[in-house]
């Protein structure tokens, strides 16, 4: 009884005739970093140089907020709906960081030999950079673009400057870069996400 049900039961050892043995298992390439540094550095240096046209336009983009002078010591009152505006600006230059991301990240993904996650980390700094200097720079533009050369009279209206006043408005360049870089990457869908190029 113990012969009989003993090969039943028993797995077999002898590999099927379309089985293939596997000798060597294919490696999984590493992630690269010594080699992506130097491009990671000229990654976020260029990206921070493009803080100046960044700033640049949203000073000319970004909408005046206008308001009635209302004593001769320049008090300022406030018109209907102008106070809207402050977060037009925020928008706007939301807007425009969020853009800057989105292109950092899909020109970066066509450095086909240096993808990976040393450059796509300096694609985010770079971007976070140069949204932080813009928005250093960016009021100063606009102060310049809608300064007042004369003292205002009483009931006059002016336009104030754009301004910027949230640091929260600074995520979106980086999450930009994130979301470009990541859908191409969950595309390419390759293990060295096509680094070789044979």
């Amino acid at each position: 009884m113990s012969e009989s049900s003993g090969p039943a039961h028993r797995p077999s050892a002898v590999a099927g005739p379309w089985s293939v043995p596997v000798l060597f298992r294919e490696r999984r390439p590493r992630v690269v970093v010594k080699a992506d540094l130097l491009p990671a550095v000229s990654v976020v240096g260029v990206l921070t140089v493009l803080s100046f046209p960044l700033a640049f336009v949203w000073s000319r983009l970004a909408p005046a907020e206008r308001v009635r002078i209302v004593a001769a010591d320049g008090t300022q009152g406030a018109l209907e709906l102008e106070s809207w505006h402050r977060f037009d600006d925020l928008a706007v230059f939301g807007f425009l960081a969020l853009g800057l991301g989105v292109v950092a990240g899909v020109v970066v993904w066509l450095l086909r030999e240096r993808r990976g996650p040393v450059v796509f980390l300096a694609a985010v700094l770079g971007v976070a950079l140069a949204a932080a200097l813009a928005k250093l720079l960016g009021p100063s533009f606009a102060n310049a673009h809608y300064a007042i050369a004369t003292p205002p009279a009483v009931g006059e209206v002016i336009e104030l400057a754009p301004r910027l006043e949230s640091w929260w408005v600074l995520l979106t360049g980086p999450l930009g870069v994130s979301i470009a870089y990541s859908l191409l990457a969950t595309w390419n869908g390759r293990d060295d996400l096509g680094r070789r190029l044979g």
